[in-house]
């Protein structure tokens, strides 16, 4: 009855972290370009900063097997690419104005920010 108490705080812990405490890896694209990673349910990394009315790049390389890793959706930009397991794929933007632009894959468990500045 101990042990299953014990896991219980255990699986509380980790859930509060994931959601709450977490804090995502970020970047300053300085060039054009970035390459994210798509590995063990994240995107490293996921918080990305861009200046505005310059092209940049997104490379990413999906190292990770799972279905949900295998597409990548850009919303607000109306962009949703097919991600090949071990093979960078490139989206490049143009002339983005200020804003934030949420990317996820399909199932929003795998998800990340694009900041222009």
């Amino acid at each position: 009855m101990t042990l299953i108490n014990l896991l219980g705080l255990v699986l509380i812990a980790l859930i509060v972290w994931w959601f709450w405490l977490y804090k995502p890896n970020k970047t300053i694209v300085q060039n054009s370009e970035v390459l994210i990673e798509v590995k063990d349910g994240v995107y490293s990394p996921s918080s990305i900063q861009v200046s505005a009315n310059q092209p940049v790049t997104l490379k990413f390389m999906r190292n990770d097997q799972t279905p949900c890793a295998e597409t990548i959706h850009i919303p607000s930009l109306d962009i949703s690419e097919q991600l090949k397991l071990n093979e960078i794929t490139q989206i490049t933007l143009l002339n983005l104005s200020p804003g934030e632009h949420e990317f996820h894959c399909q199932m929003q468990m795998y998800r990340g920010v694009l900041k222009v500045i």
